[in-house]
């Protein structure tokens, strides 16, 4: 049986074992939070190693550069592109309309400014590599790696030992995932037992709307730019890139991390969907860092709700202010569940929403980050699929091969 046939059946295993037992399978959280912390334990050895790699594997610094823009360009555009849909379908569905909020127990939050563009500059270049290997700080581990690979491309020979370790160390990763992997069943059905015996469905009744109109927003945003940009851009049949990403999409949706995902989303994406080795090192790693596709529709979208809950306008000034609030909050979030509550709390202050609102989406938010997670890896992996079509680094027939020896497969 393939691991993500074993990943569904732990979830809806864990899902009814959760409804029956109630906050009781609340005991088995810690084997959830073990599996957690063995794909936490790979993220910064694997980043600092494959990205490294990935970029000498890169000669030409030119292609580097090319590279590079491409990708900035590309998660930026669609992160624009997903506040705006949450944004629209906010103002179009007044999903927070004749509702209700109270104030009594708010959820305590730092309210903070948003980041200045040198404040974000700064925070992610690293006046101390090991601190932040330590912190486990991937944009600054990103930004280390960067100018390391360079580096020893640089040295030349003298530099041929250091990049053969990390190659190494990379190829070793590879193989500790998939080794750890091998665990993700037992530690996805503890974590959805865990989930669904602690919450109930009543807080979630009057945010059914919500939730609705958000993956009705999710299911345009994957419809129309993701399979946008591989059958239009780059030219390829969008199903064999669903399918190749399956592992992944199943340990995003039940972990709602995107950093535990990014072990599995790059085998995903070098083994089944074709991606050469030195563009998966590259974009995949950046992508978990600052591209958030899902996590941004939700932050448009969550203002408009509190807004209109409260029975607040905002005019276009307003609507222009979250955007631009939400994509610098969305850039270098953490990867990891409930970072997307904590950056709402800075979109809410730059428009003058009462943060208070926060405390009624906290209920339904595991829901919202199951679909969020699985949106923005798949962000990462159609991008990582783009880069490699132009910079001919696609090998296509291994593209399409795994799904073609499934369905012949089916057949026989």
């Amino acid at each position: 049986m393939q691991l993500w046939v074993k990943i569904i059946i732990a979830m809806v295993l864990g899902i009814i074992v959760g409804a029956i037992f109630g906050p009781q399978a609340a005991v088995l959280k810690p084997f959830g939070d073990v599996f957690l912390r063995l794909i936490s334990m790979i993220i910064v050895p694997l980043v600092l190693s494959s990205m490294t790699v990935g970029i000498t594997s890169i000669h030409d610094p030119k292609k580097l550069g090319r590279v590079g823009l491409k990708t900035m360009a590309i998660y930026l555009a669609t992160t624009v592109i997903a506040i705006v849909i949450g944004v629209s379908f906010g103002l179009f569905f007044q999903p927070g309309q004749g509702l209700s909020l109270t104030t009594e127990t708010p959820i305590q939050l730092t309210n903070k400014e948003p980041p200045s563009l040198i404040e974000m500059i700064l925070g992610v270049v690293p006046s101390n590599p090991v601190a932040s290997l330590v912190e486990g700080n991937v944009l600054q581990i990103i930004v280390f790696s960067l100018f390391l690979g360079i580096a020893i491309n640089f040295a030349g020979q003298r530099g041929r030992v250091l990049k053969e370790m990390l190659d190494s160390l990379a190829d070793t990763m590879y193989r500790m995932t998939s080794i750890v992997m091998e665990f993700s069943p037992y530690g996805v059905f503890a974590i959805m037992a865990s989930v669904s015996g602690t919450f109930g469905i009543a807080v979630l009744l009057p945010l059914l709307k919500f939730l609705l109109v958000y993956y009705l927003a999710i299911f345009l945003h994957i419809t129309i730019v993701f399979c946008g940009m591989l059958w239009g851009m780059a030219r390829l049949s969008p199903w064999p890139f669903f399918y190749g990403m399956r592992d992944a999409l199943s340990v995003a949706f039940s972990t709602c991390s995107s950093s535990a995902t990014l072990p599995v989303l790059m085998h995903c994406a070098q083994h089944n969907l074709g991606v050469s080795k030195n563009i998966t090192s590259f974009v995949i790693p950046l992508g978990t860092s600052i591209n958030a596709n899902g996590a941004a529709i939700f932050q448009g979208m969550s203002a408009l709700f509190v807004a209109q809950a409260y029975g607040i306008d905002l005019d276009f000034t307003s609507l222009i202010t979250i955007v631009v609030s939400a994509t610098l909050s969305t850039i270098g979030a953490a990867g990891i569940p409930g970072t997307g509550l904590i950056m709402l709390s800075v979109v809410f202050h730059s428009v003058g929403i009462p943060i208070e609102g926060i405390a009624l989406l906290a209920g339904i938010d595991r829901l919202r980050e199951m679909v969020s997670t699985v949106t923005n890896i798949m962000g990462d992996g159609v991008t990582a699929v783009y880069i490699a079509k132009v910079e001919g680094e696609l090998d296509e027939r291994q593209y399409y091969h795994s799904t073609y020896v499934e369905l012949e497969g089916t057949e026989s």
